[in-house]
């Protein structure tokens, strides 16, 4: 009877001992006697203790960093460099294979080829042309990796690279020069805005200037206009009456040395002198000079 219980209580150990249960986010492959037999999907699963063994392999998106390592660049600088690769196992069953059958420990050889790689890449490069080439340089090393381990049933997800880092002397220099190149970008750019504000002065006041001289241009010609309507006005209206009125200045002062004078008759001057002086015409009875008729007028005898 003990030995019967000793006996059940061995087969309940081997029975639990050999459970295994697979979670969704790995794959497991089960080898009997050191040979493979069968690939495990998530779920329960039951194996030989002992005689059988399984293999779980992750095959979630995962990420190993490469570690800081000294390069020296094509301008004999050294850089500290860093990067971190994101890869993920592949989980059809050749694929979870080729991880665990094609490579020894693909964690481990991603870290050692993505560090040869950088070397390989940055010391072809200078630090300066270095910095400002990351994506280049990502690029590059994302298709080293993905072409060497094509065959280890990963897939390269994608590269970062963390850090390229020159000596602290060299980095210092540096931010010197590009502190001396802000500073010069920045006073070309106010004397580019002082000159921008400085033809828009010049700019206007030319056009004051020249506003100023159209309204002098204008108020002349205004003025001459004005003066050529007065001379025009003057001549047409007002000439007739200087004549007449430099007659009557002559009429007064002969009147005046009680001298007679010959007016012709129809004259506007007879009807004005009769106005003016109150005098009468008297109608000469001889003609003067040709068929002319005339009046004389002596103060005298009114």
């Amino acid at each position: 009877m003990q030995i019967l219980l000793i006996i059940i209580g061995l087969i309940i150990v081997l029975f639990f001992s050999g459970i295994n249960i697979v979670r969704p986010t790995h794959r497991g492959l089960i080898e009997r006697l050191g040979k493979y037999t069968k690939f495990a999907n998530p779920g329960f699963h039951w194996i030989i203790p002992v005689i059988d063994k399984m293999y779980i392999v992750n095959t979630t998106e995962q990420m190993v960093d490469a570690q800081p390592q000294e390069i020296i660049t094509n301008d004999n600088l050294n850089a500290s460099v860093d990067a971190q690769i994101y890869f993920r196992v592949l989980d059809a069953e050749e694929d979870v294979k080729s991880s665990l059958y094609h490579v020894n420990d693909y964690r481990l050889q991603i870290v050692n080829l993505a560090r040869t790689t950088l070397r390989n890449i940055i010391g072809t490069l200078t630090l300066r042309s270095a910095n400002s080439e990351r994506g280049k340089i990502n690029a590059e090393l994302h298709m080293t990796l993905k072409n060497e381990t094509a065959s280890w049933g990963i897939v390269i997800v994608r590269t970062e690279l963390k850090q390229i880092d020159p000596p602290s002397d060299v980095q210092e220099t540096m931010n010197k020069v590009v502190k001396a190149e802000n500073e010069k970008i920045a006073a070309i750019d106010y004397a580019t805005a002082a000159e921008t504000v400085a033809d828009g002065v010049k700019r206007a006041k030319i056009k004051e200037a020249e506003g100023y001289k159209r309204a002098k241009v204008l108020h002349a010609e205004g003025e001459a206009e004005a003066i050529k309507l007065v001379n025009v006005a003057a001549d047409e209206f007002f000439t007739g009456n200087a004549q007449l009125l430099r007659k009557l200045e002559a009429v007064e002062n002969s009147l005046m040395s009680n001298a007679k004078i010959v007016v012709p008759s129809g004259s506007e001057l007879i009807n004005i002198i009769g106005e003016m002086a109150g005098m009468l015409p008297v109608s000469q009875k001889k003609k003067l000079s040709g068929d002319d008729k005339s009046i004389l007028l002596n103060p005298s005898n009114p």
